[in-house]
């Protein structure tokens, strides 16, 4: 592709020299630079792609993409641009062929309930006969294809290439979780959306977005303007306080779902138990009747605006209910772990104050004797949420565990005792080795008892100062329940 043709519609300041350039192809890695690619040279977090333009250059860099005047006397092309990650985004959706203009895309976003609405939404459209590509926290696949999920929400240039892999297999759908540091730098920009899906706003990311108004316009992006305008409808919980502020404020046509509120998607009756939910679903003036083995309030939530969005796409009512209850309990995500023990043990990825008093008040409306609950906080992460948490678990659980999570670069001790100081009482113990701590929380557990894993749900390895170790919780919680005589194997429910 010639340079010229590569960098359509990118807003340059000083155009590049000999557009008739043939690009073979993009890296925003100079790792990752070969014969004739252009090389974006993007501003991160922790290191600016333009100290690397030498090394991609050597490596047979064809153009250079940056934010910085033309050095002098360079050898190479050199397109300076205003915005270099936009410019990077629209760069590779025009070298990948705007895949999304060909694919029907949905993107949710919001604090928590990203991944559950995705899944039961691909659930939903794969029952509808159609092949669907999911672009999730735990994973990212497409009939016949997986691989574990990097980000949440991949880099613009990784995620056109997703695209259009997604394509080239036959998808006609993509269901995407939209994070706030996406939209925020721009890797969803020149992606086309059908739908957008809004689930919550809680405190988070906030050493990021420095606040929630920050944290807040970050989501509307994507209800605004990703380069392609508004997408054609927004789904929007109107429980959420930010929720009914988005639905008042953004462009074009607005499906509102609620548990509690009037909504064009809501929930007349409901029954749970530790099997699943029997549900019956308003949406718009009709009813339907449901049933998933997903459990919870907060899931309640997921699925009707997984509904919504469905709906807003054409799946008719059977399609709506077969993929609802097609879908299968989601990994880390209120997964039980039933070896044969006495008591209930949950494991889910609640890293955030809502989620964890979600997932504690699910665990008591079920009827547990007791609830225990064994958490921690990432490192370098905002501080501000550890002893809200604290406060929390406290409040909403008879017996805390604290560990550590992925304390990345922190002192470890260090974050349990910032999370200490959300507590008023001494119902709970400190055990840094996460191992052990499960280990001795199971030993605390009896009958009836009802044991909460929380933090780090499908995630396969642990951060701690600057390396990553294999850690499982479920593998974990599975392996001391063998050591305690329980099944080799979980049992069918």
């Amino acid at each position: 592709m010639q340079l010229r043709e590569l960098i359509r519609n990118v807003e340059v300041i000083d155009p590049a020299e000999s557009p008739e350039t043939e690009i073979s192809g993009i890296a925003y890695d100079s790792r990752q630079v070969r014969s004739g690619y252009l090389f974006a040279a993007i501003r991160g977090a922790r290191t600016d792609g333009n100290r690397f333009v030498d090394q991609a250059i050597q490596r047979g860099a064809g153009a250079i993409l940056s934010e910085n005047p033309r050095p002098s006397a360079f050898p190479r092309p050199w397109i300076r641009v205003e915005h270099g990650r936009r410019a990077l985004a629209q760069t590779a959706a025009n070298y990948f062929g705007h895949p999304t203009r060909d694919l029907s895309l949905v993107g949710v976003t919001g604090t928590n309930g990203k991944t559950s609405t995705a899944y039961l939404l691909e659930s939903i459209l794969r029952t509808g006969s159609s092949r669907v590509g999911l672009i999730s926290t735990i994973a990212y696949r497409s009939p016949g294809w997986s691989a574990p999920a990097g980000l949440t929400t991949p880099e613009s240039l990784d995620l056109q290439g997703l695209f259009r892999r997604f394509q080239q297999n036959g998808c006609r759908q993509v269901v995407m979780e939209v994070s706030s540091h996406a939209l925020d730098l721009d890797r969803v920009f020149a992606s086309r959306f059908d739908v957008a899906v809004f689930t919550n706003l809680s405190p988070e990311h906030l050493d990021y977005h420095e606040s929630m108004d920050g944290y807040y316009r970050a989501k509307k992006q994507l209800f605004v303007d990703t380069g392609y305008g508004p997408p054609e409808v927004s789904v929007v919980n109107v429980d959420d306080v930010w929720g009914q502020k988005l639905a008042g404020s953004i462009p074009g046509r607005c499906l509102t779902f609620s548990l509690s509120r009037p909504a064009d998607f809501g929930v007349l009756e409901c029954r749970s138990g530790w099997r699943g939910m029997r549900i019956r679903l308003r949406i718009h003036e009709e009813d339907l009747e449901v049933r998933t083995r997903l459990l919870g309030s907060f899931n309640l939530s997921n699925l009707v605006a997984a509904a919504a969005a469905a709906s807003s796409l054409g799946v008719d009512r059977d399609a709506l209910r077969d993929g609802i209850e097609a879908c299968p309990p989601i990994p880390g995500r209120f997964e039980q772990i039933d070896c044969g023990q006495s008591f209930q043990v949950i494991v889910d990825y609640a890293h955030t104050p809502d989620a964890l008093r979600n997932v504690l008040a699910t665990a008591r409306k079920l009827g547990s004797r007791r609830v225990l609950v064994l958490f921690g906080c990432g490192g370098e992460r905002d501080r501000a949420k550890r002893p809200a948490m604290g406060s929390i678990a406290e409040q909403h659980s008879d017996w805390v565990m604290l560990t550590s999570d992925n304390a990345r670069g922190e002192d470890p001790m260090a974050i349990l005792g910032e999370i200490q100081a959300g507590f008023r009482f001494d119902r709970h113990e400190v055990e840094p080795d996460r191992r052990e701590a499960i280990r001795r929380l199971f030993s605390r557990a009896e009958s009836g008892d009802v044991v909460i894993l929380a933090g780090k749900g499908h995630e396969v390895g642990q951060q701690q100062g600057g390396r990553v170790r294999p850690f499982d919780d479920r593998q974990v919680a599975r392996a001391v329940l063998r050591e305690r005589d329980y099944g080799d194997a979980d049992f069918s429910r």
